[in-house]
């Protein structure tokens, strides 16, 4: 691993990608601390850190999880990148439901794709607007912040000024993400989300050591036997994340010989990969932004009966771990069905000659994806489900601060083991297409050979 590492920086080519990949995040995390003009942003950090104490979550923890604290203190990235993840996803749903947009995506090629990148653009922008424009009403209003004052000239010009920052700020944080993926290495949106979210780690190692001084006040809460037992439950967990994430059921396809002219094409055998985990994270944002919302609707309306009724949604709560688990099993079956058809595959295949050995191609090919993808969803939906509610139950048990939990399980740890396993096998193929030795062994054993 560390000759393959050294290897990185004997390629001009690679080098240079990867010191444009840590410039730029180095440029989205400065902007993560330039604050909005108009707004007392320590009264609004303190606010957001009682507000998640007394809640146990809001719908604000999942986007300032995903803006890398930058939503708490409304900097100019505070909106961060969930305008464009909503925005890909609700393109990638009407993709497969408007049946233009589906015939662009399939036979419009490039420049196909290149339409339906620029609508997710535009799409990012509106909902930057929209959210902006809220977000202002919001934080004008004292009532919502036990009467402190936290815009100090509150008005039209206030909300203008809000709005143009916020959907800039998202903008240009789309921008450096393109960049990344076309100049960089690895794809730009995903190491943007996880360079945020491992921005927050230092805060967690800090509250860690602070359970285990000798002069802190917490320091009965952790002991050495614990901190031993989380470090090997932390490994436990990557590796089940990176089972579970790698893990693919292979459907054997055989293709027929075709005599075209005097060429022979076809009479090869080759395989369709079914993920276990084909929904990725969006399963769990999905869920959490659904059970938070009314979590986070509690905080701004003072009614008792709406407060208690929220309660129940608690991160505490075992309702809420039930219906969380069932929603996220839900939304991959959902997104699964959404994203991938098994009678499109099956006719592409029998249009290509193409068939799975003992399987009539056509009607009966779809219906044994159908049945394979079922029982292949099911494992990889529980893995999630147990995933996203472990911090909770680690921090219960274990009587850890949440954010400390948060990296042995949830949103967290999933976007983190997939961005860098992906990032690893495209640094590894261009090491290998420039006769390298990759981070795997079978590099080294290809060589010896």
């Amino acid at each position: 691993m560390f000759a393959a590492l050294s290897n990185i920086f004997k390629i001009p080519d690679l080098r240079r990608k990867i010191l444009i990949t840590f410039g730029l995040i180095a440029v989205y995390r400065v902007g993560a601390y330039i604050p909005t003009p108009g707004i007392d942003g320590a009264a609004l950090a303190k606010f957001f850190e009682n507000m998640a104490r007394s809640t146990g979550g809001t719908l604000f923890g999942i986007m300032d999880l995903f803006s890398g604290g930058a939503i708490s203190k409304l900097t100019i990235f505070a909106l961060g990148i969930m305008p464009y993840i909503s925005s890909s996803i609700i393109m990638q749903l009407l993709t497969t439901v408007v049946p233009s947009l589906e015939k662009l995506a399939k036979e419009g090629g490039d420049e196909g794709r290149k339409k339906i990148t620029q609508y997710t653009r535009l799409g990012t922008v509106l909902l930057a607007i929209v959210q902006a424009f809220f977000i202002s009403l919001w934080v004008e209003n004292p009532a919502h912040f036990q009467g402190v004052q936290i815009v100090q000239f509150p008005g039209l010009g206030f909300r203008l000024l809000t709005i143009l920052t916020f959907a800039s700020g998202t903008a240009f944080i789309m921008w450096l993400g393109e960049q990344i993926s076309e100049h960089g290495i690895g794809n730009g949106m995903s190491i943007i989300i996880s360079a945020g979210i491992i921005s927050r780690l230092p805060i967690a190692i800090r509250q860690l050591v602070l359970l285990l001084s000798p002069t802190s006040a917490l320091q009965t809460q952790v002991s050495v036997f614990k901190l031993l037992f989380m470090i090997l439950l932390l490994v436990a967990v990557i590796v089940a994340v990176i089972l579970i994430t790698q893990g693919q059921r292979r459907i054997p396809v055989q293709y027929a010989k075709r005599i075209i002219g005097r060429k022979v094409y076809g009479g090869q055998s080759t395989y369709i990969p079914f993920r276990v985990n084909h929904a990725g994270v969006i399963p769990i944002i999905f869920a959490q932004s659904l059970l938070m919302f009314p979590a986070t609707i509690a905080g701004f309306i003072p009614n008792p009966a709406f407060q208690n009724a929220a309660n129940f949604l608690l991160k505490q709560n075992v309702v809420y771990s039930l219906l969380y688990s069932l929603l996220i099993v839900f939304f991959c079956y959902f997104y699964t069905a959404i994203t991938f058809n098994p009678v499109e595959v099956s006719d592409n295949m029998k249009k290509y000659g193409g068939f799975i050995p003992g399987i009539r191609p056509g009607k009966p090919t779809a219906q044994y994806f159908e049945h394979i993808l079922n029982r292949v969803t099911l494992p990889g939906a529980i893995f999630l489900a147990m995933i996203a509610i472990s911090p909770n139950w680690i921090s219960r048990s274990l009587h850890i601060p949440y954010l400390v939990a948060s990296f042995f399980g949830g949103t967290a740890i999933l976007i983190i083991v997939g961005v860098m396993l992906d990032t690893m096998k495209q640094v590894e193929s261009q090491l290998l297409m420039r006769h390298y030795e990759g981070f795997l062994k079978k590099g080294k054993l290809r060589s010896r050979r």
